[in-house]
């Protein structure tokens, strides 16, 4: 039988003064750290109470995390296992579609007036709200 070993926990800077609750930080984080493959397709991730011991943080908060990075398919929990990392290569490829809404999108803005620097703004705006309605939902 193979024995999966996870890495070390890796150094959090968690921002005290951002409206994004520490589960949120967290599971942001974690999905860098496996986008950029630090964390590489099949490997296993520290347990929950590793990552909640050596981050000096809540059990809850790490399971949130853990949760929310299963729901985005960033990784899948195998009873009795662990918490493994997606091979996110396999996931539907949204890029090029994504860029083409971004660029009309921009381009809609810019129609009725916008500068530049206001899309950001305007996206930032209502990202920050979107993401409280979805988390006050508990998604």
């Amino acid at each position: 039988m193979r024995r999966f070993v996870a890495k070390e926990v890796p150094i959090f800077d968690f921002n005290d003064g951002s409206t994004l609750p520490l589960w949120v930080q967290l599971r942001d984080r974690m999905a860098y750290l496996i986008s950029s493959r630090y964390y590489e397709p099949g490997e296993k991730l520290p347990t929950v109470r590793r990552f909640a011991a050596d981050l000096k943080i809540a059990y809850n908060t790490v399971s949130k995390a853990y949760m929310g990075l299963e729901r985005d398919g960033y990784v899948t929990t195998v009873r009795g296992s662990g918490v493994f990392v997606n091979d996110l290569s396999v996931l539907p490829d949204v890029g090029p579609r994504a860029d083409l809404m971004v660029e009309e999108f921009v381009e809609s803005c810019l129609e009725v007036g916008m500068t530049y620097e206001d899309i950001p703004k305007l996206v930032s705006k209502h990202v920050r709200r979107m993401r409280k309605e979805h988390e006050a939902a508990g998604k």
